[in-house]
């Protein structure tokens, strides 16, 4: 029993040979006198058809930064070699066999826009060769292949990377490659990719001429069409970005006396300040264009800044006093009577209309011509401004000014002491200067009574500035960030949600 299992020991250590009898007797038939540097035709002036095609299992990474996609590919190579043909019932019926690249003559297909350290990055495989001289070549490999990729429409960009493949040696008249199929690219073993779609992978053959050399050159340019999936962009980036400028939307319905009204502007514009520094992480880190999302959140920001700046003019209006302020008669024109109309705003007690806007405005200028002339008691009284120069004579004038309809009670005696006799002269002066005196009060009181319903009309008339001006604001910003969503959504080539 003992030297059974020692004889089985030594036999899983000593190699063992796979192929039989036949098959080796084969291979050094066929390798005896091979030449690996040897085109492989029957006739040196007919070119050696090579059929070529790929499948594209993984797509690993898109470098917008290094403009480079990284891709898992097997290659398939397929050639006639005329060389290795034989009977395969001279050989024990073997009819294919494996051998290794470095002992058979195979076309050297490189992709031209390899980005690889190495330029190539296959894995050399073996060579499957049928008793027709048919090879089949198909090297797996990591390729890193240069791609222009165009960020203006990021999130929703698709991007068209080629893979160009051909002889880096033979001219079309030597080899000539054909695709091996019509409709592309194999995607039948494809990974799913978490970032990008895959839209397809056409293929197309190309015969150029280089300046370089007179002979056509053939090649082979795979286009690889994906798409970015927008879902984690659109839920981590888009919503939370209009969520923060509706914030800021929402200030403009803030009351100003509340005294938050400022600090929640601000407030909103730290976050979406520190927002979108993480949001730049995100981004792809390139300067050849602005991306749209970027874009669209450069708009945010300047319509959160623009919200913060207009806050302050809402404020400012709404705390003005006529000591300090008088209203222009176009603010009063636009604030407080157009815009209102068109923004269909009310004031207590007084119905804003086009018919009443018209009346306002001819009423306005009525009052300016009746400025313009003296009132009625002004005409007909002619009594001095300031009694401390004295009683005036008989048939002297000195005007009052516009003391109002009140005082009409008092027209007939004035009448009458300026017409009395020399006799009764001191009387007339002593009630002179008496009701002289009740008229200076009455004026005075009428006159602080009226100036503070004046300053009080201009207050209010300012705070309803202040209101006019918030409502705009909340409709204009309202359309502009639905305007600018409703853009970055429909500007882009598609939206897809995969």
């Amino acid at each position: 029993m003992a030297p059974l299992l020692v004889a089985l020991a030594l036999m899983t250590l000593l190699p063992v040979s796979e192929q039989g009898p036949h098959e080796k007797r084969l291979l050094n038939a066929l390798l005896a006198s091979y030449n690996t540097l040897e085109r492989p035709v029957a006739n040196e002036s007919e070119p050696l058809e090579v059929k070529f095609g790929l499948t594209l299992q993984q797509i690993i990474d898109v470098d917008e930064k290094n403009q480079l996609l990284i891709t898992n590919i097997w290659l398939s190579l397929e050639w006639n070699d005329y060389n290795l043909r034989w009977n395969d019932s001279e050989y024990g019926g073997v009819k294919d066999l494996r051998i290794t690249p470095n002992k058979l003559w195979k076309p050297d297909v490189l992709m031209y826009n390899s980005a690889d350290e190495g330029f190539d990055g296959t894995y050399q495989t073996n060579v499957v060769v049928r008793n027709n001289g048919s090879c089949l070549y198909v090297p797996p490999g990591i390729f890193k292949s240069t791609c222009k990729i165009d960020i203006t429409w990021f999130p929703f960009d698709d991007q068209h990377c080629d893979m160009k493949f051909g002889s880096w040696t033979y001219d079309g008249n030597q080899l000539d490659l054909v695709l091996k199929d019509e409709n592309g690219g194999d995607l039948s073993d494809f990974i799913t990719n978490g970032e990008w779609y895959l839209i397809g992978m056409p293929g197309k053959k190309n015969t150029i001429t280089y300046a370089c050399c007179p002979e056509p050159y053939v090649d082979v340019t795979f286009t690889i069409m994906i798409r970015r999936r927008t879902l984690y962009y659109f839920f981590n980036l888009i919503v939370p970005c209009v969520l923060i400028s509706s914030m800021a939307l929402l200030g403009f319905t803030l009351p100003p006396d509340s005294g938050e009204k400022l600090t929640l502007g601000v407030t909103i514009l730290l976050s979406l300040t520190v927002f979108l520094n993480l949001v730049a992480e995100t981004l792809p880190q390139v300067s050849d264009a602005i991306p749209l999302l970027g874009t669209y959140f450069n708009c945010i920001m300047f319509m959160v800044a623009s919200s913060v700046v207009l806050t302050v003019v809402v404020l400012n209006y709404h705390h003005r006093t006529a000591d300090i302020h008088e209203m222009p008669q176009w603010i009063k024109s636009v604030l407080l009577q157009w815009l209102p109309w068109i923004l269909r705003m009310s004031r207590p007690g007084k119905k804003i209309t086009r018919k009443t806007i018209m009346l306002s405005n001819r009423m306005r200028e009525l009052e300016l011509k009746e400025r313009s002339s003296k009132s009625l008691l002004a005409n007909v009284l002619d009594i001095d401004d300031d009694y401390r120069h004295g009683p005036p004579a008989p048939n002297s004038t000195a005007s009052t000014g516009n003391l109002g309809p009140g005082c009409s009670i008092f027209r007939t005696d004035f009448r009458r002491s300026f017409v009395r006799p020399s006799t009764m002269e001191d009387v007339g002066m002593g009630h002179h200067r008496e009701l002289h005196l009740i008229l200076r009060e009455l004026q005075f009181i009428t006159a602080r009574m009226k100036k503070a319903d004046e300053e009080a009309e201009v207050i209010s008339d300012w705070k309803f500035a202040a209101m006019v001006v918030d409502r705009f604001c909340l409709f204009v910003f309202s359309l502009f960030t639905i305007i600018a969503t409703v853009a970055v959504l429909l500007s882009a080539p598609h939206i897809i949600v995969q």
